[in-house]
């Protein structure tokens, strides 16, 4: 899916309200960013680890969406307006290290997209991922097995 330059200014601009809602003389907090994506009505709501939102805002082209693969598709596109706004984001009152996750309707992770760390910021891969449970289970068997 591609990103017309209207969605992507849309998405900085909710990014860049939430930026300021953590000013960096402010107390330090301990949270992370989650995003709920609606593929019906093109919402984008951002909320903090005691489920405030943050704010919200409406994408267009996603309204409707019914692509199988629709939440798939935008984390590339969410993860690189992060990208895009890393020194403001770094410089945010919350405690390093946090995360921007991509949640559903019931507030459950479906993704991580960005751990923002004071050293680095490190983009989450699900294919770095991928069979890592399946080779922790045949190395742990092979331990008890010896």
């Amino acid at each position: 899916m591609e990103a017309s330059k209207q969605t992507i200014q849309q998405i900085e601009r909710t990014l860049r309200k939430v930026i300021e809602k953590f000013p960096a003389e402010a107390e330090p907090v301990m949270t992370d960013i989650h995003l709920l994506v609606s593929n019906y009505t093109g919402e984008i709501r951002t909320y903090n680890d005691d489920d405030e939102e943050l704010d919200r805002c409406i994408i267009e082209e996603w309204i409707k969406n019914s692509d199988e693969d629709f939440y798939e598709d935008i984390v590339p596109i969410l993860r690189s307006c992060i990208e895009d706004l890393r020194p403001n984001i770094e410089q945010m009152s919350i405690m390093q290290p946090f995360s921007f996750v991509l949640i559903d309707e019931d507030h459950e992770t479906l993704q991580d997209l960005v751990i923002i760390d004071s050293e680095e910021t490190v983009m989450i891969d699900s294919t770095l991922l991928d069979g890592l449970e399946e080779d922790l289970d045949a190395f742990l068997k092979q331990l008890l097995e010896d």
